[in-house]
């Protein structure tokens, strides 16, 4: 966990900075591994140029970019050019006969009766759908040769109308891509000014909609992420870096700038994962098998998983939600996402509900009270309203909040016209953002085939702490945790991420007939591409850890789940031991298994982690049950669930209690970038590692 923030008053020599740039604030944690000391900087995140948030951030912990050896990075940009649909303009290549595949895509349709579904809305106008005739069978072998002239063709009129981004998907390119290659070596030539991004370059596995929607996610984001990358890679050489930049992948894994310029798409959930990859080492810290991870900053709220020690992943994701979703197929954290944050903003709409979110106030303007210009009212603002927000001690002081421009915002657009008090609306907000934040947590836990109930829930972020407490008692859960300086806790996750390289391969045969000398040349070929690529680049690990996937299937079904082959089960080529494996896995996901029914291979998966030393726990002072006196920073009116009246409630100085320390609700804990809200009820201790173990108790 972070050890306390410090000022030091000249620059201190680091070894490694992570910088996280969320939708309201950009969060940096630096690590000097000589000394151990770790140094934390958070400031508003600045929409126009997210370099200057980095440059403010690392100010304010005190460090300088040019005494790094790393230089770690996560980000929102990808994410969010594909939400917005602000990307690039796009052409999409494909095998001729095959145009319609990315607008058909799987008819999803879980609500059948609904007159108004909406399917999902390709990135690429059918007229940019251009077809080149050239045929592979699926083994491989070609059918019909690659009719070059059809591809000038094609750029022809890519350069008529102004592409910005081509993506090419030719049927079966997982198993041969020179086709492929040679369609994009023909574009490059042609548009040189142009983004290119062909599918088998990010995915080799079968499904063609799937890789199709990944080549052209990736093709879409790809001019405005690697401008990005690349601009702060040219922004770090000139304030004397000569370290290496990476950037945190959706695994929660690093890779480097020049891949992230090229494989943007492996991008998309960067700044969560490594918030998830943090709360797996808290976990380890604490002796935790099991947790559920719990992000809320300015614009969203997040939950990921970590399950017997590992952190949950999934191979494709569905960008959009089900009904309308465009499916990635890469590997990444299993993350829920809900459009909740302190910056969502809350409406009365046409039916005379009240609304929070999706739409944010971000940094630009922000809450109304920021006294930025906002004028909407937040869930930041409900938090003001009802005491939970110091508003003198905003970012520990540096940040004054507007008590009444929240008020105002709150009254005029939210009570009034729900004919109630300022402070019965300001708790509807909450309610509310509460019950959504909560979808995130049985999103990942609850529809997985796990029991939330039976999980803590470690929170963090900066807006984190103040509703966790909510979120639990929501779902049932027993457990919070908050560990030390959580709102600037994905940044710090960040620094227990490793150097990682995810492989697949598709390699159709029934599990009784698998032979496990092509088994084991199939993940060498994988395991070998790996290791060259973390050789070359240039990044010292401690050391390499390798790892092993099965997908498998039932004979007859159609999707497949993914089977983490341990290496005593590799070793011994045991058959019954990776069908127990996956009835196991199948089981969890699904609540059902078949022992007695046949299993079949799909994919190979394989994984080369180059492992990066760690910061060390750090221990924090001891002290007794009896909160010191120099904790204790008085008491607000604090209004909880009920409103019938507000609550003298204690406000404590997180950096003054010991471990040791208990606390009783209703409480608020607050620090520099959060503060943690006890509830009527709930009950807290501090550990020696300065995390709040909360014990949820009863209205």
């Amino acid at each position: 966990m972070p050890q306390r923030l410090r000022r030091p008053r000249a620059p201190v020599a680091s070894n490694r900075i992570a910088a996280d740039i969320g939708g309201t604030f950009t969060d940096v944690a630096v690590f000097d591994e000589a000394s151990g000391q770790m140094l934390l900087g958070k400031t508003l995140s600045t929409p126009r140029d997210l370099v200057e948030g980095i440059n403010t951030g690392v100010d304010k912990a005190g460090a300088q970019v040019r005494d790094a050896a790393l230089f770690l990075h996560g980000s929102t940009v990808a994410i969010n050019t594909l939400l917005e649909r602000s990307g690039a303009r796009t052409a999409l290549l494909i095998t001729e006969g095959f145009r319609d595949i990315y607008e058909i895509g799987r008819i999803n349709r879980p609500d059948a009766y609904n007159l108004y579904f909406r399917k999902h809305v390709p990135l690429v106008e059918r007229a940019l759908c251009l077809e080149v005739r050239e045929r592979l069978m699926a083994d491989g072998t070609v059918l019909h040769a690659l009719d070059e002239a059809c591809v000038e063709a094609a750029c022809d009129r890519m350069v008529a109308e102004k592409v910005e981004a081509v993506a090419i998907l030719l049927l079966h390119c997982y198993r041969n891509p020179e086709h492929e290659r040679r369609v994009k070596a023909i574009v490059q030539a042609r548009l040189p000014h142009a983004f290119v991004t062909a599918s088998h370059e990010l995915s080799q596995e079968y499904r063609e909609f799937e890789r199709c929607s990944t080549a052209v996610a990736n093709a879409y984001i790809g001019p405005r992420v690697s401008r990005y990358v690349q601009g702060i890679d040219e922004h770090l050489k000139e304030e004397g870096f000569a370290g290496s930049f990476l950037l945190v992948q959706s695994t929660g894994g690093l890779y480097q700038s020049e891949q992230a310029r090229v494989e943007c798409v492996r991008m998309l959930e960067s700044g969560p994962a490594a918030g998830v990859v943090g709360v797996q080492a808290l976990a380890r810290v604490l002796g935790l098998e099991d947790a559920v991870a719990f992000d809320m900053g300015g614009t969203t709220a997040k939950a990921g998983v970590i399950y017997r020690g590992e952190v949950m992943t999934t191979s494709a994701a569905l960008v959009g939600g089900y009904n309308q979703a465009l499916p990635v197929q890469i590997p990444m954290v299993d993350i829920f996402e809900v459009g909740t944050g302190g910056g969502s903003i809350a409406r009365v709409d046409e039916s005379g509900a009240l609304k929070v979110g999706p739409q944010s106030s971000g940094a630009e303007p922000g809450p109304a009270c920021y006294g930025r210009g906002g004028e909407q009212p937040t869930v930041t603002d409900a938090n003001l309203v009802l005491g939970r927000l110091g508003a003198e001690r905003f970012l520990g002081g540096e940040m004054h909040l507007d008590r009444a421009a929240a008020e105002r915002a709150i009254r005029t657009q939210i009570a009034e016209p729900l004919g109630m008090s300022v402070r019965a609306a300001a708790d509807g907000i909450l309610r509310i953002a509460v019950s959504s934040m909560s979808y995130a947590v049985k999103g990942v836990s609850t529809d997985r085939g796990l029991d939330a109930a039976a999980f803590p829930l470690i929170a963090y972020g900066g807006a984190g702490p103040l509703h966790a407490a909510a979120i639990a008692r929501e779902i049932g859960m027993a457990r919070v945790l908050v560990p030390q300086a959580p709102g600037h806790f994905c940044a710090y996750g960040m620094l227990h991420s490793d150097l990682r390289y995810d492989f697949v391969r598709t390699w159709f045969t029934p599990l009784a007939a698998a032979s496990f000398k092509e088994l084991d040349e199939v993940f060498a070929a994988l395991i070998g591409e790996g290791r060259a690529i973390l050789k070359r680049s240039g990044v010292k690990a401690e050391s390499v850890a390798i790892g092993r996937a099965i997908d498998m299937r039932y004979v007859g079904q159609e999707h497949p789940v993914t089977v983490d082959l341990t290496p005593e089960v590799f070793r011994k080529r045991d058959r019954d031991a990776i069908k127990a494996l996956f009835d196991a896995v199948h089981l969890r996901r699904y609540g059902t298994c078949a022992p007695a029914e046949r299993a079949e291979v799909v994919s190979l998966r394989a994984t080369v982690t180059g492992v990066m030393k760690k910061p060390p726990p750090a221990a924090i002072a001891r002290g007794t049950a009896r909160v010191p006196a120099a904790a204790l920073r008085g008491q607000r009116p604090c209004w909880f669930n009920g409103l019938a009246r507000a609550i003298a409630t204690p406000v404590y100085d997180r950096t003054q209690l010991r471990a040791g320390n208990r606390l009783q609700g209703p409480a608020l804990i607050e620090e520099h970038a959060s503060t943690t809200v006890l509830l009527p009820g709930d009950s807290a201790r501090v550990d020696r590692w300065g995390t709040l173990d909360i014990t949820i108790g009863e209205d």
